[in-house]
């Protein structure tokens, strides 16, 4: 059986208990912490017969190894792993809903505030599934959970074995890649972007694979005014998708 997780945050836990209460072991909250902001999540802990215990800070801090938990860590049991063979389904059902397939791929991003920031941003734009590769790249961990705030229970993170493969399965479902590199001419706002629609953004630092690189079907960039070189990749990744959302909307 896979290991149980420790989840930290108000959002991260309030989120959580909605979705799927019965993935609950126990929950620890700061003494003398019963203020509007956790009452709805402790009267869901009595609906739901969580066991809770009021601790010292001390006892958070150690639990949540040091991260800022907000007064409250919960230990559930594992949730649902996703991997390619889901990829099909999930976009079946964007599809029944009338939703053209978008998807974001993250390349190598292995900061777990980033991907938690990118998660919150795909949350936000719409994305049906992120996709990594399983491996050297962050997984969810209390940390990427608390950084997006919920998202991480309602976008699905795709663990891929072979990204490039991953990339030419969704080309054959008619799905059009854009990556994005700093190499590039064209700027994103140059592109058509209201299709079934993948962005690909790469590891903090280095960009994208080259193999990732190749089974793009176009690269963008994003125009850069001042001394920066480069963004950070979840700020990249949010002006990105809601170029995309907004082209979508102009439709």
């Amino acid at each position: 059986m896979a290991k149980e997780e420790i989840v930290i945050g108000i959002h991260a836990v309030n989120e959580l208990i909605k979705r799927s209460p019965e993935r609950f072991v126990d929950m620890w909250l700061l003494k003398g912490r019963d203020d509007e902001r956790l009452m709805p999540i402790i009267n869901l802990a009595r609906k739901y017969k969580i066991p809770t215990q009021f601790v010292n800070r001390k006892v958070l801090d150690d639990k949540s190894d040091g991260e800022q938990h907000q007064g409250i860590v919960a230990r559930v049991k594992p949730g649902k792993t996703y991997t390619e063979n889901d990829i099909e389904d999930i976009l079946s059902q964007a599809e029944a809903k009338g939703q053209d397939p978008f998807l974001l791929i993250l390349d190598g991003v292995t900061d777990p505030h980033n991907l938690g920031a990118c998660l919150r941003n795909a949350d936000a734009a719409g994305v049906q599934a992120i996709i990594v590769p399983k491996d050297k790249a962050a997984r969810i961990t209390a940390t990427v959970r608390k950084v997006a705030v919920g998202a991480a229970e309602t976008v699905p993170l795709v663990q891929v074995t072979n990204l490039a493969r991953t990339m030419k399965q969704l080309q054959q479902m008619g799905v059009w890649i854009i990556g994005t590199a700093g190499e590039t001419d064209t700027s994103l706002y140059d592109v058509k972007l209201d299709g079934p629609m993948a962005l690909v953004m790469g590891a903090e630092g280095k960009g994208m694979r080259r193999l990732t690189r190749e089974h793009c079907d176009q690269l963008v960039k994003l125009p850069m005014a001042g001394s920066v070189s480069s963004l950070n990749v979840s700020v990249a990744t949010g002006i990105c998708l809601f170029e995309i959302v907004r082209q979508r909307l102009a439709k």
